[in-house]
């Protein structure tokens, strides 16, 4: 390429001063960049595409998430945006994937709007100076906002594109400021290189209490990883996607991407104290200039990206030990699901290749309001190999450790969305809790046969009744035909797995008559 002019992993004040000369973004009132990314305010994930050739054709989950792209169609976009970036500037951030030293990826991204360098460098893990001066990227990400491609000739869907080379090592994205692009093309590439290893990549969060107990927390966004992880009571490792080696748990990151909407120092004082000098605030509205939490005019996915150090107790460098509890967390939109159950080894297995959640408003475009989704693996957008590969690494890991693990649904109570409200926060920080401290090892459990899961009778901090669904709904017979109804929805969902063992099937819910 032959750029005007190359910076190079910029300092974090340097970058917001070019950010604001070049009117990419604003300080705001907490000192924080606040930045818009345009029309697109979520991942775009019909228009991601993984390069089809021999070392892809056998080894990928191919079908409505991980699409194929042609690799000369690869090499002709990529010709493009090189000639696109002549003479124009670019900003190089150069860091890892990965905070075990044995397992960690070295990249590079390469951008054109300097604020989605300081992304980078908030989200990926920033090298010493020592390492940075024998850098060799392995994987480059080239994301050009302000290139777009044309359907008809360059053979993306539409004018944006995300597109990933496994062979050449080259992640393309162009038309789309939304960072979040950069951050899970890359959890896509730790999903397709670590099994091959032995270890278990993961959609989820970690954190480690005062005894060195690790626990994961597993689901999709909006959900409450980084909300529940995030607890001062524990360090957090990390908020959204990790390895299990034979070594332990480590994070993929070096920051946090965590939701902003309705946003309050009460209820999350830990996100609310990072949005400090440093940290990029997007989407976020402003009002003299003081960001508006509960103002979703832009949309309802207001995120943060601040460096994992902003957070208090932090554990840098991000690695944990075998974890004791694993947390499936849901946000059943139906209201139906337990707010806490305990899964068997089998159950665990069940809703891990589930995947049963419901994509909240604003987290990929389109999406309005809660739609009740299955993805396999609390990732299937992240995860390019079959779900069956993920789900006995998932199995081995439980039994060689001895996992304890929970369902927690922090979803709607009392009625459906639209009827019932969310589970309260407190509420849900109680359960999860009580999981951690091995309070809910000690107390008494019910059987629900519909859903054939264990749920225990009481939790400190959280009033008997709500553990009950049913006891929450005020027409109890439309409880029964939405239980009735989402019970179907996993057995027909489950179906579509092949050779699976007959004792995981037994673990989920029970047909209806």
């Amino acid at each position: 390429m032959n750029p005007s002019k190359v910076h190079r992993n910029l300092s974090v004040e340097e970058m917001v001063r070019i950010a604001v000369e070049r009117e990419e973004g604003v300080v705001n009132s907490t000192g924080s960049l606040s930045v818009n990314t345009g029309k697109y305010t979520g991942r775009s994930p019909d228009d991601r595409f993984i390069v089809f050739d021999d070392k892809t054709r056998d080894t990928i989950d191919w079908g409505k998430i991980n699409h194929q792209f042609p690799s000369d169609k690869f090499e002709k976009l990529l010709e493009k945006m090189k000639k696109f970036v002549d003479d124009k500037e670019l900003y190089v951030f150069d860091g890892f994937v990965g905070a075990d030293p044995a397992n960690r990826l070295p990249i590079r991204v390469i951008n054109d709007h300097v604020w989605q360098s300081m992304f980078s460098r908030n989200l990926f893990i920033r090298p010493t100076k020592e390492e940075l001066e024998n850098h060799e990227p392995e994987f480059t990400i080239l994301c050009i906002n302000d290139f777009v491609a044309v359907p008809e000739v360059d053979g993306t869907r539409t004018d944006v594109f995300i597109l990933i080379d496994l062979t050449r090592k080259i992640v393309l994205i162009g038309g789309t400021e939304y960072a979040g692009e950069m951050k899970k093309s890359m959890f896509g590439v730790m999903n397709f290189l670590l099994p091959e290893r032995g270890i278990f990549p993961m959609h989820c969060s970690a954190n480690i209490g005062k005894k060195g107990d690790t626990a994961l927390f597993f689901g999709l966004s909006g959900t409450g990883k980084t909300t529940l992880s995030a607890d001062p009571n524990r360090s957090l490792i990390g908020d959204d996607e990790h390895g299990w080696s034979d070594n332990g748990t480590f994070n993929f990151e070096g920051g946090c991407y965590a939701k902003c909407i309705n946003l309050s120092k009460e209820a999350e004082p830990e996100i609310w104290n990072a949005i400090k000098p440093g940290a990029v605030l997007e989407n976020v509205v402003l009002k003299d200039n003081v960001p508006d939490y509960d103002d979703n005019t832009l949309t309802e996915n207001t995120r943060v990206a601040y460096p994992l150090d902003f957070i208090p107790g932090a554990v840098i460098p991000s690695v944990g030990g075998n974890p004791k509890v694993i947390v499936f967390l849901t946000a059943d939109a139906l209201g139906v699901l337990p707010p806490v159950s305990r899964l068997t080894r089998e159950g665990a297995m069940f809703h891990f290749i589930s995947g049963y959640t419901s994509k909240l408003a604003g987290t990929e475009r389109g999406i309005k309001e809660p739609k009740s989704v299955f993805s396999e693996c609390f990732g299937a957008p992240f995860m390019p190999r079959p779900a069956s590969v993920y789900a006995k690494l998932l199995g081995e890991k439980i039994d060689k450790h001895n996992t304890v693990v929970y369902l927690v649904n922090t979803g709607w109570s009392g009625g459906p969305y639209g009827i019932g409200k969310r589970i309260k926060i407190k509420y849900s920080r109680a359960m999860v809790t009580a999981a951690l401290s091995g309070a809910l090892d000690t107390v008494e459990y019910r059987h629900d046969d519909l859903f054939n899961l264990d749920i225990p009778t009481e939790v400190d901090g959280v009033p008997p009744e709500i553990l009950d669904s049913k006891n929450t709904w005020d027409d109890k017979d439309l409880y029964e035909s939405s239980a009735k109804k989402l019970a179907e929805m996993f057995i027909e969902n489950f179906k579509r797995f092949e050779n699976v063992s007959p004792d995981i099937i037994a673990a989920g819910p029970k047909a209806t008559q």
